[in-house]
């Protein structure tokens, strides 16, 4: 699967980085602020985005979740406060909440990877909220 990270603290999308290769993705994209996302889903057409609520140009990672959305990429958000997202969250999947463990973060990837390619019937890790369930 080709994935994009949008995050703005370097440490996080790298060790994210790490996990979604180490679980044999690829990572065609990594993005500090809204600003930089478009140019990546042009260039690297991902099929798959982990997006951070507070990028470096503020607040905007619900709006590059709305614009991922509409381009049907699905998506994650990867927030210290998923209190903040709107309801529906903005057509995501779903949330991981930081802080996370990378074990967490694995089995989230495998769900995600298994919704991405039509599995039905795997249930999602207690890492991952998902959007239906928070009403």
């Amino acid at each position: 699967m080709k994935v994009m990270i949008v995050e703005d603290e370097m440490l996080l999308a790298m060790e994210l980085e790490s996990e979604v290769e180490a679980a044999g993705h690829t990572v065609v994209g990594m993005a500090a602020s809204s600003s930089q996302v478009p140019a990546i889903m042009k260039a690297a057409a991902p099929e798959f985005a982990f997006v951070d609520i507070h990028l470096q140009d503020g607040a905007t990672g619900i709006n590059v979740g709305r614009m991922l959305f509409e381009k049907r990429i699905p998506y994650i958000f990867v927030s210290g406060n998923i209190k903040k997202l709107p309801n529906g969250f903005a057509g995501a999947l779903g949330a991981i909440e930081k802080p996370y463990t990378m074990n967490g973060m694995a089995n989230a990837l495998a769900y995600i990877d298994a919704v991405v390619r039509g599995e039905e019937g795997r249930l999602p890790p207690a890492s991952l909220v998902l959007a239906e369930d928070v009403a």
